[in-house]
């Protein structure tokens, strides 16, 4: 399985939950990853596309945070130095931040972090 793969069952189990969980309903990817010929590149980051950008993001406020943000990775992959500021500066702002390797992982964040699991201030 790679990340790619993870992330797609993570979009098929939000899928499946949304009836119990709605929000989920608003929970989109970011597609910063990958190849792209450099035509491509340079267009959509005159778009606006940034690097480091988390894959995935719940725009729904819960448990004292703006929203829920997750850096998927695979493997022995860690955050590039982008994501890490990244990740640093959403948290900053009021975001809960995170890493997943696997969708498991992921799902049950966003599952915590929906039903109020998830609170600032506490471990």
């Amino acid at each position: 399985m790679s990340e790619h793969d993870s992330q797609v069952r993570l979009f098929s189990w939000a899928a499946a939950m949304a009836e119990l969980l709605p929000d989920l309903a608003g929970l989109y990817a970011i597609p910063n990853g990958g190849y792209r010929a450099k035509a491509t590149a340079a267009r959509l980051k005159a778009e606006g596309v940034k690097r480091g950008v988390p894959d995935v993001h719940l725009p729904v406020a819960r448990g004292g945070y703006l929203g829920c943000w997750i850096e998927m990775k695979w493997g022995s992959n860690k955050p590039t130095e982008d994501q890490v500021r990244w990740l640093g500066w959403l948290a900053d702002q009021g975001h809960f931040v995170t890493v997943c390797y696997t969708w498991e992982a992921a799902a049950d964040t966003l599952e915590r972090y929906l039903r109020g699991r998830i609170v600032k201030g506490e471990a």
